[in-house]
């Protein structure tokens, strides 16, 4: 059963995770990709230092185990900054469509990472088919023209596929690491944003983006706070937050639900419409959630209480045999 904190943690990543895009797509008008990811990180990094230093003891910041490191370099270099990294140069070279169902494959692949190298999480039958009914929903919502996804440049698609890929191995390794983790899941984003902000720059170097090219007007620094701020370090808290109550594989169904709220972002604040086919989609969606989670749902709490609260004696009655008779 979702309990009220798993669904907060839900619910709060994938709005602000679905509103990067958003930021994302006004915010690339000013910055080239990778400083742009850059930039948002060590902002991130500041902030998140900053809190840590003034809420928590030495002793908790320190690692202290072979599971607190691998979580760190898997949540930053991960996670974090290769797959944000991977997702913005892949949207230059492929529509915003394509981008968006490419990385929806997230929650595919977790499964195969999780079949590997976590023993406690495996996908059912009744599992696989509610993924593949919210990817089929992210289809619709974002509704592309089949040309798009055959068509165009494959190393766009492949950029974009290989982000999608290092988050959900990401994921995978931090669930893993987490038996032999003793840090808060808030204490290592903290550790992780400045190897992601470091590995972001390292890869605006060698790529030869530079500072000169960032024209800083206001929309440029409110995109910036945003996905520095509200997608940087709160969405984070709220994703990581969920992985420890979930597993990985439940936890990166918030992939499902970004497009969803990207759209509708993009419909309130930029002005984008809506196709009909796209409410279509938001449905399909919650039917493959309704799917997956009904594996974890007792049925009889959705029964009227006089249905399934017997009184114990009539329960050990209904246990007994009929007199006269013998059982073979």
């Amino acid at each position: 059963m979702i309990d009220r904190r798993t669904l907060v943690f839900f619910v709060l990543s994938s709005v602000f995770f679905g509103g990067t895009f958003v930021a994302a797509k006004a915010g690339l008008e000013y910055f080239p990709p990778l400083l742009f990811v850059a930039i948002r990180f060590d902002i991130a990094a500041l902030v998140m230092l900053g809190y840590v230093a003034l809420t928590a003891s030495f002793e908790e910041l320190r690692p202290r185990t072979r599971g607190d490191v691998v979580g760190i370099v898997a949540t930053g270099g991960l996670v974090i900054g290769l797959s944000n990294a991977l997702l913005f140069v892949g949207q230059q070279y492929a529509t915003s469509a394509v981008g968006a169902i490419v990385f929806s494959l997230n929650p595919i692949l977790t499964p195969v990472f999780a079949a590997v190298l976590l023993s406690n999480e495996r996908l059912s039958t009744r599992g696989a088919f509610g993924m593949v009914l919210g990817l089929f929903g992210v289809a619709l919502v974002v509704s592309p023209d089949p040309a798009m996804l055959v068509g165009g440049d494959a190393l766009g698609r492949a950029i974009l596929f290989a982000g999608a890929a290092s988050a959900a191995l990401g994921a995978v390794l931090i669930r893993r690491s987490g038996a032999n983790a003793t840090l808060s899941s808030t204490v290592r984003i903290a550790w992780g944003l400045p190897i992601a902000a470091a590995l972001s720059h390292g890869l605006a170097w060698s790529t030869g983006e530079s500072m000169g090219s960032i024209a800083w007007t206001t929309e440029a620094l409110v995109a910036l706070a945003y996905v520095s701020l509200v997608a940087g370090v709160l969405a984070y808290i709220a994703y990581f937050g969920l992985l420890e109550s979930t597993g990985a594989t439940q936890a990166n169904l918030v992939f499902y639900v970004v497009p969803v709220v990207s759209t509708l972002g993009g419909w309130a604040l930029l002005g984008e419409t809506i196709a009909p086919l796209a409410v279509v989609g938001f449905l399909t969606i919650f039917a493959g959630f309704a799917v997956i989670g009904s594996e974890s749902s007792d049925v009889r709490s959705l029964l009227p209480e006089w249905v399934v609260s017997t009184p114990a004696v009539e329960e050990s009655a209904a246990r007994e045999e009929p007199r006269g008779y013998r059982s073979d």
